[in-house]
């Protein structure tokens, strides 16, 4: 029998490979197997390799091929050269009529499907070695989009056959080893969706850049998906923690960034251009692409396809603007994550921080430094010099064979999905993208800084920064009856330490979220009328979008506790309420109205003093507000609330009814609310607070500075503060006996036992529960704690 030229989706399925490439095999498999589980992927067909070799045989490519190809590797011709004079010879070949006829019959076909005459298509290359776990060939084949007739189907098929020959796809194969004859190329011709109307983008069901396995990565842009995939928009970016998605009535999407979605691409209107790129309006630009529903779709149907898969996959997704359905248009495997060690990494750390110019997306979590090499098109892309970082507007794949010799790449455009991302970490470069303005504000020949080591957003500083990096292995770490715990602050690197084996987070901090993220003083946002006219602007700019500003800070802060708590669910995520000083509140943006000034702000109206006062009760309501949101709607019940500052068992039974009247109430819902031991009072009372709390959590900075009368912050007193001084050392086992008796856990989270491996000696022969470190002291104090346990049962 002969091998056939067309095969339908349904008839398709992943060991087609060899006939049909990675993405066809893809759509095919997803077709057949995952319809049931409500995946939809637009109709379509696929020509095989064997259309694609009787289009060589026919027009007798092969030799002449082969003999472009020698003289490339004899120096004879550049890459350009070569490519273009092969990619000449497909365009001027003719298909077979048989193959033309088979192809024609089979579009023909589709329109009766779909019930539209001359239906608009997506016409699309697939390599027959593309998309294997260990190669991505991202973007080296042409698309065609709303490609309409048997005339216009036929030219877009031989560009496609043309496209196998592109410049970087025969320098990716040559990186490679692939025989530039032994690959095939097959074409998907599939309905178009009308994403014109609506949007599209790109899906990961891994992390990109740490490889948390547990995270799904949308991307978002209004219009036709090649805007997203070619890096020329900064897209919307939406993530959500897959495990908690089984459960329907979940919703834990835990990050939200609006892109700036500068350009659309539609359909063109007339004349020979199938689409156009056209400005996007005010309101799109200021609105996600994407609701709620659709982002826990689109997650939902990740989770499906990787179950599918066995493995992380890459995905690229569709919505029609006439009925509102959501597709996947293209799913392959991962390939640079997917492959990393689980038990061993790579840190990068800044050694000194410079003047920041400007900050994009972190692609990777490396550091580079080097001088820069601004190149703004791709018309000069032969000015750039080996070991320099690239600053140029966007890194398409056609800048492959000098990206990967860049020491860092900087782009003004691209998401962290886009090709050039892809190629990007597969390249093993360092890179920062969507920044907006690179080429304007760094310099030819600058000597700058890349770092990306700080999580989601990477920063270019200027200067050549000193950094460390070291090999973190983790598959050697000895076990400990300790529980080992994490402090973590920053929502933006909480997946990059998820590889160690910690057994939850021991203190996750809310004042970074209002900071950082939220900027805004949380009364100046319940009353934003008793602010100046400027602050009410900068609150109107922050809070565009929501119904209330109110509910701006709500969300913000929910997202942020909730990425926190992900990286080691379900183990405990302790999440301490806010414990700004009036100083640091007053810096907030409105502060200045609500805060009154102090003598000593250390000793003064902060921690639970606050929550229950007329003067913060309302703002103490959002941060509830937020955690019932973060434990009920997304589902994160491994969070615990903890309340620091807590003077007397008087005012924790104020702060606890403050918290029921907002939702949170001790026991309900499995709630968990823990007590900072952190005030004197705290252990000499220790039994009573043991009655209203379900656990302690030492916070050895305040308690040394109360129990030594010690300014933590004096440098004139820095030999005085030691947490190893036997008066805090007898109020800490003190505490732990206390806590025991009482039988409720202690653990502790202050920074004594990372920097003192005596400390945590002690702390293991007082039999403490848990110790909580910042992370890049994990290791080394895991096995101090290790060691310890040993000589205590010895």
């Amino acid at each position: 029998m002969p091998k056939p030229l067309i095969l339908w989706f349904e008839e398709i399925a992943i060991a087609d490979v060899p006939a049909v490439g990675g993405k066809n095999a893809s759509l095919g498999e997803m077709t057949a197997a995952l319809s049931q589980k409500g995946v939809k992927v637009p109709s379509g067909f696929a020509t095989t390799a064997e259309a694609y070799r009787a289009f060589v045989h026919d027009n007798q490519l092969a030799p002449r091929i082969t003999q472009h190809l020698a003289a490339f590797h004899s120096g004879k011709c550049t890459l350009q050269e070569t490519g273009q004079a092969i990619r000449r010879l497909f365009l001027e070949g003719a298909i077979p009529s048989y193959v033309a006829q088979d192809i024609l019959a089979a579009y023909a076909e589709l329109g009766r499907r779909v019930g539209i005459d001359r239906p608009a298509v997506a016409v699309r290359s697939s390599a027959t070695a593309e998309d294997l776990p260990d190669a991505s060939f991202a973007g080296q084949q042409e698309t065609f989009l709303n490609v309409k007739g048997q005339f216009a189907l036929q030219d877009a098929c031989r560009r496609c056959f043309a496209s196998l020959f592109t410049d970087r796809a025969i320098a990716y194969r040559e990186a490679k080893g692939f025989d530039h004859l032994e690959v095939a190329l097959s074409i998907g011709i599939q309905q178009m969706v009308r994403s014109d109307l609506s949007g599209s983008g790109v899906m990961f069901s891994i992390d990109t850049e740490t490889g948390f396995p547990n995270a799904i990565v949308i991307s978002a842009a209004w219009g036709l998906g090649e805007t997203v995939v070619q890096g020329t928009v900064n897209p919307d970016r939406y993530v959500v923690f897959k495990p908690l998605l089984a459960q329907p009535e979940n919703e834990p999407i835990i990050d939200k960034e609006l892109g700036g979605k500068a350009f659309r691409m539609v359909y063109g209107e007339g004349g020979s251009h199938r689409t156009r790129i056209v400005e996007t309006t005010v309101q799109e630009r200021r609105s996600f692409v994407l609701d709620n529903a659709d982002i826990l779709q689109l997650a939902r149907w990740a989770v499906a396809i990787e179950d599918h898969y066995q493995r992380p996959m890459d995905m690229e997704w569709a919505k029609d603007g006439e009925t509102g359905e959501l597709y996947i248009v293209q799913a392959r495997p991962e390939t640079v994550q997917a492959q990393s060690s689980a038990t061993t990494f790579r840190h990068y750390r800044l050694k000194s921080k410079g003047a920041a110019i400007t900050t994009g997306a972190a692609i990777g979590t490396a550091i580079a430094a080097g001088k820069a090499c601004v190149i703004r098109t791709a018309a000069d892309i032969e000015q750039f010099r080996d070991g320099s970082i690239l600053v140029t507007e966007t890194t398409d794949p056609d800048w492959v064979p000098i990206m990967k010799r860049a020491a860092g790449i900087v782009t003004n455009h691209g998401g962290t999905t886009s090709h050039a991302a892809i190629v990007s970490r597969e390249l093993g470069v360092p890179a920062i993208v969507g920044t907006g303005n690179a080429t304007e504000v760094i310099a030819e020949n600058q000597d700058i800084t890349i770092s990306c080591a700080d999580g989601d957003v990477g920063t270019i500083y200027d200067g050549i920064l000193d950094f460390s990096v070291a090999d973190v292995d983790i598959g050697a770490l000895p076990a400990t009856r300790t529980d080992m715990m994490v402090n973590i602050a920053n929502p933006a690197a909480a997946f990059q330490w998820w590889r160690l084996p910690a057994k939850g987070v021991g203190l996750a901090r809310m004042e970074f979220i209002i900071n950082a993220h939220i900027k805004v003083h949380p009364m100046a946002l319940v009353h934003p009328e008793r602010t100046s006219p400027e602050v009410q602007r900068q609150i109107r700019d922050l809070t565009r979008g929501y119904a209330h500003p109110s509910d701006y800070f709500v969300d913000v802060l929910a997202r942020g506790i909730a990425k926190l708590a992900s990286p080691y669910h379900p183990h405990p995520a302790i999440v301490r309420l806010s414990d700004f000083k009036t100083n640091e509140y007053a810096h907030l943006v409105g502060g200045d109205v609500f805060e009154p000034e102090e003598e000593n702000p250390m000793l003064g109206f902060r921690g639970a003093s606050r929550y229950y006062d007329e003067r913060y009760r309302e703002g103490f309501a959002l941060e509830c507000r937020a955690l019932k949101r973060v434990r009920e709607t997304m589902g994160f019940r491994n969070v615990i609330v903890m309340v620091p500052f807590c003077r007397t068992p008087a005012e924790a039974d104020r702060v606890l009814e403050a918290m029921a009247e907002n939702g949170l109430r001790r026991g309900e819902n499995g709630l968990q609310i823990y007590m900072m031991c952190e005030i004197p009072s705290n252990v000499i009372l220790a039994e009573q607070f043991a009655t209203r709390f379900d656990g302690f959590s030492i916070g050895s900075n305040d308690l040394t500075q109360l129990v030594l009368g010690v300014d933590r912050d004096s440098g004139f007193l820095a030999s005085l503060f030691d947490e190893r001084n036997e008066a805090v050392t007898l109020m800490i086992a003190e505490a732990i006996r206390k806590a025991h008796a009482a039988g409720i856990k202690i653990g502790i989270c202050g920074q004594a036992p990372s920097n003192h491996p005596d400390f945590a000696a002690f702390l293991v022969a007082e039999g403490i529960d848990s110790i909580s470190l910042n992370p890049d002291s994990f290791v080394r104090t895991v096995q101090a704690v290790s060691a310890a346990e040993g000589l205590s049962t010895s």
